[in-house]
């Protein structure tokens, strides 16, 4: 993978580029992003990138009992000309025989003790169609099912095992550990080896939420931040990668709050007409009575719980717009003509400061529907709540 194959982060790749350039690569980088900012496959790119960096000519002594280098290499090679370098076919495949993953895993069979290696083939299946997904991708990828996936002691054991070896054609080791979040205590067990690795070898961390990382591992690592994406650069990707058409891209890019993950799922139901589904609910809640409200929350409980976290993220996008307009008028605001209308009427059936409470109970919401809350008791409380925040203001129908 190339530093131009990864969406965006034109800062970070940049910093990481003059990192090895300017010989100040740490032994130990906690790459920290959220879910879709493409902190994995920017980090695969740069592992790639060091592993396939040509190693020092050796030198000889030439007759007047100097030194030179039996062939030239470029001192500096740029990470989007290594598919130039012979082993850069390898890296990309991920079998270069000095790079190496750590993942989480769950046991194959009762009483096993898993290690990453034993999902390699998996792993690079994983990558190849989904390198923007998330450990529960990956996790269902394997038929983990309800099954909690695991970094094991067994596997700190085989890290070091690996890593203790001298590499075999690269100048450099790469571990790339994803999700280090999934590291209990037997995480210690990989200290002294982060702390004071082998020559030449680099540990990669790729992690979501710093704060579930052993403060142990946290302290040894020099961060990296990967921002979340910039919607221009998802509604880019969205036209020329997923192949999408330009409204369906801009309105997607506007709704995943920099997340190419969800946009991805969100373009898979681009089909679907929240906007009508939202009229309906708004009119239940307000105008339709118990018996209105009662159908569209049995309704909404049907959608599954990546559809149900979609609508409610394009609710809040339709919010967030109508209090942009309320703030900075209509005419600056550029969004598809539809949507502006609409989000144009929620400014009439609430003030800005309803908005944005009904924002905190739509955040509230997806989170619960992302830890499998009951979806028809969740929609039916919300829906209460709603109508609770907007009672006091003139109804009027969608």
């Amino acid at each position: 993978m190339l530093f131009n194959e990864v969406i965006g982060l034109n800062d970070v790749k940049q910093h990481l580029t003059e990192m090895v350039q300017q010989n100040r690569l740490s032994h130990a980088l906690l790459f920290l992003g959220k879910e879709g900012s493409g902190a994995l496959p920017l980090a695969l790119a740069f592992a790639q990138y060091v592993v396939c960096l040509p190693q020092p000519s050796p030198m000889v002594e030439d007759l007047f009992g100097g030194f030179t280098a039996i062939e030239t290499v470029p001192s500096f090679i740029h990470p989007n000309e290594i598919y130039l370098l012979p082993s850069f076919q390898r890296a990309q495949q991920l079998i270069h025989p000095d790079l190496h993953f750590s993942y989480p895993v769950i046991p194959k069979k009762a009483g096993d003790k898993p290690v990453s290696t034993d999902y390699i083939s998996e792993w690079r299946e994983f990558i190849k169609l989904m390198p923007y997904g998330n450990v529960y991708d990956w996790l269902q990828f394997i038929g983990a099912d309800n099954k909690q996936g695991n970094i094991t002691a067994e596997e700190c054991n085989d890290i070091m095992r690996k890593l203790n070896l001298k590499s075999f054609e690269s100048d450099y080791k790469v571990l790339i550990l994803w999700m280090p979040e999934y590291l209990g205590k037997e995480g210690n067990k990989l200290l002294k080896l982060i702390e004071e690795p082998p020559p030449n070898t680099l540990f990669i961390l790729v992690a979501e939420n710093e704060e579930q990382i052993l403060p142990t591992i946290l302290s040894r690592c020099q961060l990296v931040k990967v921002p979340s994406l910039e919607n221009n650069d998802i509604e880019n990707a969205l036209l020329t990668r997923a192949n999408a058409n330009a409204a369906i891209s801009h309105q997607i890019a506007a709704i995943c709050e920099g997340n190419y993950r969800e946009a991805l799922q969100l373009l898979q139901h681009s089909e679907e007409d929240w906007q009508n589904l939202l009229r309906e609910w708004l009119n239940a809640t307000i105008k339709g009575g118990p018996i209105a409200q009662i159908k569209f929350t049995e309704d909404a409980g049907k959608l599954g719980r990546e559809k149900q976290k979609q609508f409610l993220r394009y609710f809040n996008h339709l919010l967030q717009q109508s209090i942009r307009i309320k703030i900075l008028g209509a005419e600056n605001i550029v969004i598809a003509d539809k949507e502006k209308d609409f989000a144009q009427r929620l400014n009439k059936i609430a003030s800005v400061s309803q908005q944005q409470a009904i924002v905190e109970e739509i955040d509230k919401a997806t989170y619960y529907i992302e830890r499998n809350a009951n979806a028809k008791m969740l929609f039916q409380a919300l829906t209460i709540k709603l109508q609770h925040i907007i009672q006091n203001k003139e109804q009027m129908v969608l």
